[in-house]
């Protein structure tokens, strides 16, 4: 009997480790990517899903127990929704586009990606997910973008506004990656030296936040589970890395990595990867 529980706990510790192994892989590219919406990819907190309830708008049942319908809050006024168009939608899209929401052209008329999202937006900040753009959900959205140029009206750029970066980011050399802004800025004692866009891993396979160093570079890297190209990667948890995704530079944030953090302009990353060295840091937050 000894004999037999002691081969049995080695069967199990080898079956947890196979487990650990199979779930540090990453791929350039999700193989089936989230459905074409300008979802946001990174998984949201549960904290942040939780609508309130001044923002949802219902009464609070401690100071108001005998409150009728007829009393309580009324739901707030929808400004836009679907089949909307104008000027107004045209800046609604250019404003979600500076936070990572909306990755099309904006074209002032506010069809079904436009919905999702705004959809995603008001989810991620505890808002009902309506779709339809309501005084709440435009004040937040104002509150977090700035007022967009004629260049971002038309979809010739987008100027995101800057991530408040981490305490942790502000000593050494460190790849300082906001998961709120989808930026990832490398960063040396403090000063920002380049910044790009990042996409992130689905709700099913996310992107581990806190703060980690560079473990080993690969310029040539191919996924040893997926078998798809991941180059200039950055090994930074397990399996996880910071690379160029050809799916990303396609596709925008229409699909999701399996962990890996994404970065679509090749030429920054090719630089970014010559000057990162093993033992940087790198921080992911919200």
């Amino acid at each position: 009997m000894p004999r037999k529980n002691v081969g049995l706990r080695t069967l199990a510790t080898a079956a947890a480790l196979a487990a650990t192994a199979a779930l540090a892989g990453c791929t350039a590219q999700a193989a089936t990517a989230p459905p074409a919406d300008g979802k946001s990819s990174a998984a949201p907190r549960a904290t942040e899903a939780t609508p309130s309830a001044s923002e949802s708008g219902s009464a609070d049942p401690s100071q108001s127990p005998s409150a009728s319908p007829s009393t309580s809050t009324p739901a707030p006024k929808v400004l836009m929704a679907q089949g909307a168009k104008g000027e107004q939608v045209r800046e609604l899209q250019a404003r979600l586009a500076q936070i990572g929401w909306f990755d099309d052209r904006p074209t002032g008329s506010y069809g079904p990606v436009t919905t999702t999202a705004v959809k995603g937006f008001q989810a991620k900040r505890g808002v009902p997910a309506t779709g339809s753009t309501d005084t709440v959900t435009w004040q937040k959205l104002l509150g977090m973008t700035t007022k967009p140029t004629r260049e971002e009206l038309d979809g010739k750029e987008v100027e995101k506004p800057r991530a408040k970066p981490d305490p942790r980011c502000m000593t050494g050399r460190v790849m300082c990656i906001s998961k709120t802004t989808r930026t990832l800025s490398w960063m040396v004692d403090g000063k920002v030296l380049s910044t790009m866009d990042v996409r992130f891993g689905s709700q099913y396979t996310p992107t581990r936040e806190g703060q980690f160093n560079v473990g080993w570079k690969s310029r040539d890297h191919v996924s040893t589970i997926y078998h798809t190209p991941m180059p200039y990667a950055m090994f930074f948890s397990g399996g996880q890395a910071v690379h160029y995704s050809s799916d990303f530079a396609a596709r925008g944030y229409n699909g999701a990595s399996h962990g890996c953090v994404n970065v679509r302009d090749k030429g920054k990353i090719a630089a970014l990867f010559d000057q990162v060295r093993g033992g940087d840091k790198v921080v992911i937050y919200w």
